[in-house]
């Protein structure tokens, strides 16, 4: 249950669904696996997984929730070689050229045949609400993952007043100011990825490398911005920050990991719930230490999203 990544979005009006409105709401868009003609299918499920049959799972006045996708597995390719020694077939049998409206009809029937067969894949998304902190936070390693999540719960609630936050400054910029000078309670890790402006500029990625390097300053001082760093925090946390302002690899300190087993219980449940407690809370002050030392955010722009 630890995330591994995340999306951020901040509200722009304040959520104020209680856990059992909230449980209400999602309770119609439960998962149900893919019918036979389907290829995709997505919903709710139980965090806490079997240990629980409740959608959302309250710790601390932060929500869990769970999302599934399930996704039948037709490659294009498999479609394309039935199509074709069909269209083989017939034009050999009946001494005649198999035209696109034709083609086209035979591969929805070949599609309609092969779905039920196909073998499932699934995934699934975590996400929490922080109402306190105004923020939606989504453990997902793509944008395009994360609105699915998003678009969803908008859809089960009717309404969903999020957006990425807005913030006063272009990330890049400040991270690259970060090699000179890292701000208080943040340290760099050993990896970067530095490019050019615009879309045909050269990029530079550095793995196990120390980033206050004479020849990583020669780049920068060359114009080359930086895109992705590698940060640790306050000893709680290493991550990727990438200049979309989204996060990857998160891995938790020895520490908090420590504190959350000894603070948890016997039974799984139990577990899940003091991870989650201190995930929640981690995260939520690495968010807004993040905001304060990018530059903070353009309220205003803020509330004309809204």
């Amino acid at each position: 249950m630890w995330f591994k990544n995340l999306i951020i979005y901040r509200f722009t009006k304040p959520f104020t669904e209680s856990a059992e409105s909230l449980e209400a709401q999602l309770s119609e868009g439960r998962f149900r696996p893919c019918g036979k003609q389907e290829l995709s299918s997505y919903g709710w499920v139980e965090p806490l997984g079997k240990q629980s049959d409740q959608l959302v799972h309250s710790t601390n006045g932060f929500l869990m929730l769970c999302a599934r996708k399930e996704d039948r597995l037709l490659p294009a390719s498999v479609v394309r070689e039935r199509v074709a020694e069909k269209v083989q077939e017939i034009e050999a049998a009946e001494h005649r050229k198999v035209y696109k409206k034709e083609r086209d009809s035979f591969k929805e029937e070949i599609t309609f045949d092969l779905l039920p067969r196909a073998f499932t894949r699934n995934a699934t998304t975590f996400a929490f609400i922080a109402p306190q902190q105004g923020l939606l936070l989504v453990d997902a390693s793509s944008f395009k993952r994360a609105e699915e999540l998003v678009s969803y719960l908008r859809g089960s609630l009717g309404s969903l007043p999020v957006v990425p936050p807005a913030l006063k400054q272009a990330p890049a910029s400040i991270m690259t100011q970060w090699l000179e000078q890292t701000p208080v309670n943040f340290e760099l890790g050993d990896e970067a990825e530095l490019s050019e402006p615009g879309d045909e500029g050269g990029v530079i990625r550095c793995k196990r490398h120390d980033l206050t390097a004479e020849e990583i300053k020669i780049h920068l001082e060359a114009g080359k911005q930086v895109n992705k760093l590698s940060l640790s925090w306050s000893d709680q946390l290493n991550f990727l920050l990438s200049d979309d302002f989204s996060l990857k690899r998160l891995r938790f300190g020895d520490e908090i990991q420590e504190q959350a087993s000894d603070q948890g219980g016997d039974d799984a449940a139990s577990r899940f719930d003091a991870d989650f407690a201190l995930m929640s809370r981690c995260l939520c002050d690495l968010v807004e230490a993040l905001i304060e030392v990018l530059g903070g955010e353009d309220r205003a722009r803020l509330e004309l999203q809204a």
